[in-house]
């Protein structure tokens, strides 16, 4: 069933992860089709060295899209490791945040790498009003990704549908512009992303563990959830 479900599939899925591993177990899987990571991600599984994990991944996947992101607070360094990332390979991406940590927009730098010919995922939106900064800022790019948190749009408690529906319309005006789906909570964000036509949905590695259950009959569902309560209460020894 999974098989015939993400065949219909068009969004495209990329794992979102930093476990070496992972990534390399995924990369075998045919419904992957790209690769994200981020910072945060890294340290959450001990790495030490950020360029030696980059290059050391990326000559194992020579052939999707990867997603790196700088990790500078300031312009000017920013463009510099975006340049030497952008060097480690063709199918890279380079992570730009919408803003530094002081809100000042990424906007210029993303206008000079762009002029550079850099290909760029520009990261951490959640608003309108920044897809439209970043669209107008990419015009004229190579192949670009604006990715807009919609899983955290949604922890504020605001519906993210109608915010990536209007992403959409914003950046059909530069059509090598591709929408990411980021921060999804869970699979049936993936099916939302797809009806919506968005290109790219980015899954961490513990959200694609549930994909086989995507268009399980709900009754079988539902008896599998009978006997797994069961059978845990079983194997506790459970008495009253």
């Amino acid at each position: 069933m999974i098989e015939t479900v993400t065949a219909d599939l068009k969004v495209r899925i990329f794992a979102d992860g930093a476990d070496k591993r992972g990534i390399l177990d995924l990369y075998r899987n045919p419904l992957i089709q790209g690769f994200t990571t981020n910072p945060t991600l890294m340290r959450q599984v001990g790495i030490a060295d950020y360029e030696a994990f980059a290059r050391d991944i990326l000559a194992e996947i020579p052939d999707r899209p990867f997603s790196l992101e700088v990790f500078s607070d300031d312009f000017g360094e920013m463009g510099r490791q975006a340049r030497k990332l952008a060097a480690l390979g063709s199918n890279v991406y380079v992570k730009i945040p919408i803003t530094n940590t002081l809100g000042e927009s990424c906007g210029p730098l993303v206008r000079q790498l762009t002029k550079d010919g850099i290909k760029l995922n520009v990261t951490a939106l959640m608003t309108l009003e920044q897809v439209r900064c970043m669209t107008a800022a990419l015009a004229g790019s190579p192949s670009a990704y604006i990715s807009v948190f919609a899983g955290r749009v949604a922890d504020a408690g605001i519906d993210p549908l109608p915010i990536m529906r209007e992403s959409l319309a914003i950046m059909r005006a530069e059509p090598q512009l591709e929408l990411i789906w980021a921060s999804p909570r869970e699979i049936f964000n993936l099916v939302q992303a797809d009806q919506i036509g968005c290109h790219i949905i980015t899954v961490t590695h513990d959200l694609l563990k549930k994909l086989p259950s995507l268009g399980r009959d709900l009754t079988e569902f539902s008896l599998d959830t009978v006997k797994m309560f069961h059978r845990d209460a079983l194997t506790a020894g459970y008495k009253l």
